[in-house]
């Protein structure tokens, strides 16, 4: 006992301080790697196989799959799929800024009940919310009877199995996402930035166009990413809106693990979908700690 040194109890609680979100973060990582991460490489591993004759999976290795995905035919898909996906990023974003926008100017009280029925969506399922949009868009649907309705007397419109259809479906499921990540920066802008600049003779438009709206980009390449992401990833709603007219990355995917058997294949486009979406992810995460950055600069000058 002479020889041995007693740590001070300060010492110990400091770090036990800093090691514990290390140790509450511990069970939920854990479970991310084993039920997500784990699951993801394993099937992701097939990409680097063979396709059977009948099926299944021969264990050679090869690259050919990750060639078949630079195809002509699948770089198309591809493309399409992005092309659908950025579209409804951005109509989701011009819905989803003045809904925000709105949210934040209005009374401290009120605004947790704008955000729940801003939300509201997500307590039903996502294929009732899809199945919904069938109900209304469809030949014999509410719009085209409200259309009869009000006397018009044409043929019924066919919205349904279009690619407006889709982008609807697929803005109107991410749309809450968006308006979420707006509001979160707009709640935090000093509210007397735009006073300064209004007291410095810019008007409301200018005012927003050089000082909120620069403020509130993060925010909206957070919610625009989400959109993208999930979007051109998304094989349910191309399905049933579409009607199957419409070739997305996430079909093409899930026809190749269930319709044709080709599960290496399948798993080389997933890892392509993957390997985008992360690229996109960490892009916007090095804009939003740029912006964040050239923001503290400005405070500290």
């Amino acid at each position: 006992m002479r020889g041995r040194r007693l740590r001070p109890r300060g010492s110990r609680l400091l770090s036990f301080n800093a090691t514990r979100p290390t140790l509450l973060a511990a069970p939920g990582v854990a479970w991310l790697v084993a039920f997500m991460v784990v699951p993801c490489l394993l099937v992701l591993s097939y990409a680097f196989f063979q396709r059977g004759v009948w099926g299944g999976v021969e264990y050679t290795f090869t690259l050919e799959n990750f060639a078949r995905v630079a195809d002509p035919l699948y770089a198309k898909i591809f493309l399409n799929s992005a092309r659908i996906a950025l579209t409804a990023t951005v109509v989701a974003i011009l819905i989803a800024y003045p809904a925000a926008y709105a949210i934040s100017r209005a009374p401290r009280m009120s605004q947790p009940i704008l955000l729940f029925f801003a939300v509201l969506p997500f307590w039903s399922n996502y294929l009732i919310r899809t199945y919904a949009w069938i109900v209304l868009l469809n030949r014999e649907g509410l719009i085209n009877n409200l259309l009869r309705t009000l006397g018009y007397t044409g043929e019924p419109l066919s919205m349904l199995y279009t690619e407006s259809a889709v982008i609807t479906g697929l803005v109107y499921n991410y749309l809450p996402f968006v308006i979420l990540a707006i509001y979160s920066t707009l709640s935090r802008l000093n509210p007397e930035l735009m006073e300064a600049s209004r007291d410095l003779g810019a008007g409301p438009v200018r005012t927003f166009l050089r000082v909120t709206l620069p403020l509130t980009l993060p925010g909206v390449a957070a919610g625009g990413v989400f959109v993208f992401v999930l979007s051109i990833g998304n094989f349910v709603t191309p399905a049933l809106l579409g009607g199957g007219r419409f070739q997305m990355v996430g079909n093409l995917v899930y026809d190749q693990f269930l319709t044709a058997n080709d599960w290496p294949f399948g798993a080389a486009l997933g890892a392509a979908l993957i390997v985008t979406m992360i690229v996109l992810l960490l892009l916007q995460a090095r804009a939003t700690a740029h912006a964040s950055g050239e923001r503290k600069g400005e405070v500290e000058r």
